[in-house]
């Protein structure tokens, strides 16, 4: 893609390079990347893997000429250019990847294209393409050292042969079976070969064969047109190898296009000469998409629609991403594509399309990386040994498959884009499917299009659909390809009707077919890619936070900015986009396109990607007048395909430039001669400047041409021209990254430890970074009272962050690894400390399971005595994850492993303890790892210890399915202690996601451990008895329950009775629970983070044990009490979702509702005479006889006095005829929570202040008879009317109203 240009350079081409084998320093074996291979292909023979190809590594044993050297740039021209320094280290890695490679006139020679990417430091790119041949060797000593290479390796194979006792050799077994580059060797071998036939086959005898080395010539250049230099150095090329020398010498082409070719303008077309023929290039306006010149149908025909779209869906959720083929250029196209169909977006990480053998070790950086790896076409997948596999997408292109991480989420929309992307490819006779055979003979097929069918079909050559063409009669997909037609409803007639009309114009065009298609399919394919963001961020800029200080301090505070509001952006999107969206907002890329947009104010300041989206943005929000936050999930297919493709058309129809022609240059005699089948050093006295008067600039166009164009280049591709900006915007993209593209230079140990010690440096910035934006998320609007940010960013999933974390700590624990097990190093780390400590603690019997870390510090409990405190035991929490069935993967172990040891405040703790093993952390890794730099370790330990500040519940909510054993624990009044108490007890324990149903406690201890299905958080637990025995009255202080995995306890107080004739009478009652903090010296400040309400202190219920002693409240407190409670539900309702607490705490916790409005009951209620209670419920009671007397009699105020008492008696009698033993108290609970959601209990506050009953039963003074008093009640308790109050079951069970 065009990110960063060297701004200066408006040539076509910067610098032309020849690399080869240097004769004056002989062979030289490429050390390092013969090394890597000899280590690889060593650790296969050593048994790793049984007989391994030897290809495996073209190491020493290998033979040389399969073996790899060290090539040189031997020449380029000019010596510099200043706008782009020249880095011969990278050219010369890039150029020849695999060193020098030698055959003879029995392999196969066909000259290989490829093109390369150089990234620079300040993230700006330069392009080189590299035409690769092979030329014969004239040295003698080159030829001799080559023979006595094969003496010394027949040698060694003569010793192995003969040697009976060692079974065969994989080196031998290989010489066996032809070898891929030589399909068809000259003598059939025998099973057991004679040491002169193996000599003969794949070997080099001097005095018989001609041995060719690889050379190569290349260009770097500014901007990618890779089709335009492919053929400007074929031409090259054929001009030393064809038997007539070219028209000039070689001198002349190559001055030409580095000096005399320009760039094209931004939407013009250029032609300029080649050796033999013209060759046409094109650049898009700047109003259209950004320039791509790699042929997007190779990379559908290799991979098939669905394996690329998962492959973008993980680049643009910049995972680590690893692309391995045989064919550099594929990797090359593949990667170059995919960034290109991420408009507007831009990737932000590592990004080394060709990784050259020598730098195998930059596979290990725990970033995120788009890398290519080349492979030898004979390897298996399985062979590759890669540091890490957690969050890696591995893409094999030749074999057509991809390999991806746990829990991708499916690209918003997938099947109907998928749809969308088929019907562009079908209508260019490519397979949505995939082939990847067919890429391989693409010049035969690659001109066919449905416009020819159309021809066809006109000539009588074709039946009438077009899908029998026989292009895909070739093609084994076709039955799944007219399945696909016929599901998708694409109407072939339809496409061809288009077709037709453009070619019927019979377009005189400029370049060849094959080029205007591909530019065609590429500017549909990325016009429909690139409509799906405009699509989905269509109104982003509403969402966009405008910073309020000026731009120094922005930056320098950057990093706890929050540019984008993520929680309403994400609240108005359709729900099954929101696993994907979620995760990309948290992405590099997306918040430097949102930092770049805060940076231009104004359209002229945009950089170019950014100009090109807003003004398509505009035009959909002009074309959907619809209000500008409203999105659907209706899928929106591209409609602006036809104008791109015109532009497109006009340029090659109509050539905008040509460039002057190659001349003949200034050069001495006998100058400029050149052998047949040699590409020579050219003369370096002629092309080491440029021509003196810009001839060409005038001539193709106005002076100003150039320097517009420099602008409008530097505009367009490197973010404008003011130095502040351009400085803002690199220290923006720098800030997620520390290292953009490895160094291709000396690789010294120095280096590789400096490059490491970035690694380490990125990572601990990035742990900061994340921990600080879990917590601001998870204490919300706490954390923005206390001025850490916007409140608006408390909507992102905590999922989402908390899996960026599980991934951060996959990559810490893989850097610097020595030896890969597993696809998680987290998990493998943890089984190692697992078995270590098993070893070491194999405790006596007695102790508690073997491996039990017996911890002596232990976790206090608030409960005190009550329950004895849990075990921190790293290990016991690796033993519960172990036994979970549903988890089957090491990733999703230790994510699991993670996400417990958060729910507990442990993780910084186990972390702290598993990295104490110091022997193993230095077996396991390599001194430069991050897990052994003690500074930035003990740093990383500290982060994550201020996780312990809040509650997750990340494993309880995400596991919701697995059995977790619980502890329940009643404790007895110790005043009236319930040793003589005789009935059976029982519970049932409620969470938000189930409950347990009826459990029998046993009477004598009062508990018991029983597991279930997760619960959830607790919310409520029912208990009672049933009356048995002589003494069945129980009174309870309060129950506790703790979820034995993690460690959460609750505590339900209840202070009541429970038993006949005692109390209200009640067998049951339903208990309210609240969260226990674990230390008990915060006791008095409970845990302010959102899952729990904030609670007064522990001063129970007023209703106690003896009515009398009631502290009596006066009006205003009960008031106040009610409006407090009213209000924690307003509150409620008015946070975001994720962070509600209980609503049952609310209505029925201490402080909440019922309570509130039991004190309004009770003020002023007469009291009858000693000895006999009297309760709210025999007041209702009594009511209710009243009002149905009232109906029967026919005393009817009005219409809603009836609705209203039918109302309330019909919930009375519901109530009392339940079968559940809920006592007067529990009934009363129950009304409150049943009028609260449907909403009525104004209107029976209303009736009962009016009815007669009130008047015998209460004080003159009671709040209930002061008419004002009571029309403030009603007033605030309207309030609830807004909102829909759902009831947990537990509290309204065996009522069916």
């Amino acid at each position: 893609m065009t990110t960063g240009f060297s701004s200066n350079s408006c040539r076509f081409a910067d610098y032309f390079v020849i690399c080869g084998l240097d004769t004056e320093s002989g062979l030289e074996p490429d050390e390092l990347s013969a090394l890597c291979q000899y280590i690889e292909a060593t650790k296969f023979r050593d048994g790793a893997r049984g007989l391994a190809s030897a290809d495996e590594g073209e190491n020493f044993e290998q033979s040389p000429l399969r073996r790899t050297f060290k090539s040189k740039v031997l020449a380029h021209y000019p010596e510099n250019v200043e706008w782009s320094p020249f880095d011969q280290d990278a050219v010369g890695m890039l150029c020849m990847p695999k060193g020098l490679a030698f055959r003879t006139q029995a392999d196969t020679r066909e000259p290989q294209f490829h093109s390369f990417i150089i990234t620079r430091e300040d993230g700006s790119r330069t392009y080189g393409f590299a035409l690769t041949f092979y030329e014969e060797v004239t040295s003698k000593q080159i030829c001799s050292a080559m023979q006595t290479l094969y003496h010394m390796h027949n040698a060694e194979q003569y010793d192995i042969l003969h040697t009976p006792t060692t079974p065969r050799c994989p080196e031998v077994q290989r010489h066996l079976h032809p070898h891929p580059l030589n399909p068809h060797p000259q003598h059939t071998l025998l099973p057991t070969p004679s040491i002169s036939r193996l000599q003969r086959f794949n070997s080099y005898d001097i005095s018989r064969d001609t041995l060719y080395v690889s050379k190569c010539i290349c260009l770097i250049a500014p901007m990618a047109f890779p089709q335009a230099c492919r053929k400007v150095l074929q031409q090259l090329h054929q001009a030393v190898s064809s038997p007539q020398p070219p028209p000039l010498p070689l001198e002349s082409y190559v001055y030409n296009i580095l000096y005399e070719v320009p760039l094209p303008p931004a939407g013009r077309s250029l032609k300029f000469s080649g050796v033999y023929g013209p060759v046409v290039c094109q650049r898009p306006s700047t109003a259209e998409l950004p320039l791509f010149d790699f042929p997007i149908s190779q990379v559908f025909e290799l991979l098939g629609v669905e394996n690329v779209l998962q492959l973008f869906t993980c680049a643009l959720l910049e995972i680590q991403i690893l692309l391995y083929s045989q064919h550099y250029q594929r990797l090359m196209t593949v990667a170059e594509s995919i960034t290109a169909l991420m408009f507007p977006f831009q990737w932000q990480h590592v990004y080394v399309p060709i990784l050259p053998a020598s730098l195998l070790h930059f596979l290990d950086a725990p970033v995120p990386y788009l890398m290519g790896l080349h492979s030898n076409g004979e390897g298996d997948r399985t062979k590759l040994e890669l540091p890490q596999e957690a969050n890696l997408c591995f893409v094999d292109i030749d074999n057509h498959f991809i390999e991806l991480p746990e829990d991708l989420p499916l690209f918003p929309n997938k099947l109907e884009f998928i749809q969308e992307i088929s019907e562009v490819l079908l209508a260019f006779g490519v397979s949505p499917e995939g082939n990847p055979f067919h890429s391989q003979g693409q010049a035969k097929h690659r001109g066919f299009r449905s416009t020819d069918m159309v021809t066809d079909r006109r000539n009588g050559n074709l039946a009438s659909s077009p899908l029998n063409s026989y292009l895909l009669r070739e093609n084994e997909t076709i039955a799944r390809l007219q399945a696909l037609v016929k599901r998708t409803g694409v109407s072939l007639g339809k496409l061809d009707v288009r077709e037709d009309a453009s070619s019927n114009k019979d377009l005189k065009v400029q370049c060849d077919e094959e080029e205007l298609k591909m530019h065609q399919l590429n500017i549909q394919v990325r016009e429909v890619f690139a409509n799906r963001f405009t699509q989905m961020f269509a109104d982003y800029e509403v969402f966009v936070i405008q910073p309020n200080q000026d731009k120094e301090s922005w930056f320098s505070n950057r990093d706890q900015m929050q540019n984008f509001d993520k929680a309403s952006f994400l609240s108005d999107q359709p729900e099954p986009y929101l696993p994907f969206l979620s995760r990309f907002l948290e992405t590099q890329m997306f918040a430097s396109f949102i930092d770049s947009k805060i940076l231009c104010h104004d359209d002229e300041d945009k950089e170019h990607t950014l100009r090109v989206f807003d003004s398509r943005v505009d035009k959909i929000r002009m074309l959907n007048v619809r209000t500008p936050t409203l999105r659907t999930s209706m899928y929106q297919t591209c409609t602006n395909i036809d104008e791109a493709e015109k532009a497109i058309e006009m340029r090659v129809v109509k050539i905008d430039h040509t460039a002057l022609h190659p001349h003949l240059l200034d050069m001495k005699i006998g100058q400029g001669r050149y052998e047949h089948g040699f590409f020579p050093r050219l003369q370096s006295d002629v092309l080491s400047t440029g021509p003196v008067s810009n001839k060409w600039a005038k001539r193709s166009a106005p002076a100003q041409w150039r320097r517009k164009d420099r602008q409008k280049q530097h505009a367009e591709h490197l973010y404008l021209d003011n130095h502040q900006r351009e400085k803002y915007i690199q220290e923006a993209r720098n800030l997620g990254t520390t290292i953009r593209q490895p160094k291709l230079s000396n690789l010294s140990p120095s280096v590789i430890a400096q490059t490491n010690w970035k690694f380490v440096e990125g990572l601990l910035k990035e742990c900061r970074n994340k921990t600080k934006r879990m917590l601001v998320e998870k204490m919300g609007r706490e954390a923005v009272e206390l001025g850490h940010g916007e409140v608006s960013i408390t909507g992102v999933e905590e999922n989402t962050l908390i899996a960026s974390l599980c991934d951060l700590l996959e990559r810490i624990w893989s850097h610097g690894l020595q030896v890969k097990q597993g696809k998680s190093a987290l998990w493998s780390h943890l089984l190692h400390y697992q078995e270590s400590k098993e070893k070491t603690d194999a405790a006596p019997a007695g102790l508690g399971p073997p491996g039990l870390i017996h911890d002596i510090e232990r976790r206090k409990s608030d409960a005190g005595a009550a329950l004895p405190p849990l075990k921190v035991s790293l290990i016991r929490d690796m033993r519960h994850i172990q036994n979970i069935g549903e988890i089957k993967t090491d990733v999703g172990k230790a994510r699991a492993w993670v996400r417990l040891s958060m729910e507990k405040k442990l993780l910084s703790r186990h972390l702290k303890k598993l990295l104490s093993d110091h022997e193993l952390t230095k077996k396991l890794y390599k001194r430069y790892a991050f897990l052994r730099c003690d500074d930035e370790k003990e740093q990383f330990l500290y982060h994550l210890l201020s996780f312990n500040a809040v509650d997750y519940f990340c494993f309880t909510n995400v596991f919701t399915t697995i059995m977790i054993p619980y502890h329940v624990l009643v404790i007895p009044s110790k005043k009236l202690g319930g040793s003589m108490f005789t009935a059976n007890p029982w519970v049932c324990v409620s969470g938000e996601l189930a409950e347990t149903g009826v459990l029998q406690v046993p009477k004598h201890t009062q508990e018991i451990t029983f597991e279930c299905q997760n619960l959830g958080k607790l919310t409520t637990v029912q208990m009672g008895h049933d009356n048995s025995g002589l003494y069945a009255k129980w009174l309870v202080e309060y129950v506790m329950v703790r979820n034995e995995i993690t460690g959460h306890a609750y505590k339900f107080p209840c202070g009541r009775w429970l038993g006949k004739g005692v109390d209200d009478g009640s067998l049951e009652r339903v208990l309210v629970g609240e969260l226990v903090t674990p230390n008990s010296e915060n006791e008095d400040r409970m845990c302010r983070t959102p899952p729990m309400q904030q609670s007064p202190g522990m001063m129970r219920r007023f209703v106690t044990i003896s009515p009398n002693s009631k502290p009596k409240l006066n009006t205003g407190q009960i008031q106040e009490g009610v409006g407090e409670a009213i209000n924690g539900i307003v509150k409620h309702f008015h946070k975001p979702e994720k962070e509600r607490g209980s609503l049952t705490l609310l209505l029925c916790g201490e402080y909440g509702l019922v309570w509130a409005l039991e004190q309004v009951f009770q003020h002023g209620f007469k009291s009858p005479r000693l000895f006999k209670n009297v309760f709210i419920w025999d007041f209702l009671e009594k009511s209710q006889v009243y009002f149905e007397s009232a109906e029967q009699r026919e005393v009817t105020p009005d219409e809603n006095w009836q609705t209203r008492v039918r109302h309330f008696c019909r919930f009375m009698r519901a109530i009392n005829s339940t079968s559940r033993n809920i006592g007067k108290d529990g009934k009363f609970q129950m009304l409150v929570c049943l009028g609260a959601r449907d909403h009525l209990l104004h209107h029976w506050i209303a009736l009962l202040a009016d009815c007669p009953i009130t008047v015998q039963m209460y004080e003159d003074t009671a709040l209930i008879k002061d008419r004002s008093l009571v029309n403030s009640l009603i007033r605030v308790l309207q309030t609830l009317q807004e909102f829909n109050i759902t009831l947990e079951a537990s509290l309204v069970k065996g009522i069916g109203i």
